[in-house]
């Protein structure tokens, strides 16, 4: 067998491990479902009909406004929950026992990712289809569906990737925990919750150019078919950039752990 077989035979190995961990502790899965239910909620019925009201439009205006805003911090409060599980596994002892094995190293982290964002893809699932029911509107193609999609899955992939090496750098799950809270502050410190116009000009100028903004921007234009402008091709490059910077920042700390 070659080096590339036997690299994706401890792959598949490794991500059926983090799969069933899903299955066999459904807590934490549940929790990050139903965390951004519960905030798509109460800022459509709670605070929808003032917010709504400022961008022109009501409560339903709001809830196609907000969803990609909610979308977004529900895949950076589950990064906190893989960050976790990889400090978890690197101060248990398993990792080490993994590394007496003759498997492949880059499979491990390759399972704690493949897991990871199947979680992340079906909480956005769910969430996607609580927004139908109380209101949420859009009007894309099946094209533009599959961009959403698409840019989705890359931004999830990204976020993973940099909760991994945070994981890896963190000396305990405790500090793992908190290593990604920021990431979650920044769709209320872009234009997720409510348009950048009237912010004051320093926290403007962060909220346009922070890496959220241009992605939520993007998928309410593919969703909603509002201006997207070169907002798509920022969010892209965003997304490749923070994916490719910590995997290999992820893969050096691995390796040098």
């Amino acid at each position: 067998m070659s080096t590339l077989a036997l690299a994706a035979r401890d792959s598949s190995t490794m991500i059926r491990r983090q799969l069933k961990r899903l299955i066999r502790y459904p807590s934490m899965t549940i929790q990050l479902i139903i965390t951004p239910v519960v905030l798509l909620l109460l800022f459509v019925y709670v605070l929808g009909g003032t917010l709504g009201a400022g961008i022109g439009g009501g409560r339903d205006a709001y809830v196609d406004y907000v969803l990609p805003g909610i979308l977004l911090m529900a895949a950076a409060t589950a990064a906190t929950g893989t960050a976790v599980m990889v400090a978890t596994d690197m101060t248990e002892g398993i990792i080490a026992r993994f590394r007496t094995m003759r498997i492949s190293r880059a499979s491990v982290l390759t399972g704690h990712v493949v897991g990871s964002v199947v979680q992340q893809l079906l909480g956005m699932a769910v969430l996607i289809g609580i927004a139908f029911a109380i209101g949420f509107r859009p009007n894309a193609t099946a094209v533009e569906w599959l961009a959403t999609v698409g840019l989705l899955t890359l931004f999830v992939l990204a976020i993973t990737w940099l909760s991994v090496a945070l994981g890896l750098k963190s000396s305990t799950p405790e500090a793992a925990s908190n290593a990604p809270m920021p990431l979650v502050l920044l769709p209320f410190l872009g234009s997720g919750f409510v348009p950048t116009d009237d912010m004051p000009t320093v926290l403007r100028w962060f909220a346009d150019y922070q890496p959220f903004t241009p992605i939520m921007e993007t998928i309410r234009g593919l969703t909603l078919g509002t201006e997207i402008g070169n907002s798509a091709a920022i969010a892209t490059a965003w997304c490749a950039g923070i994916a490719l910077l910590s995997y290999l920042w992820a893969k050096r700390t691995f390796n040098n752990s």
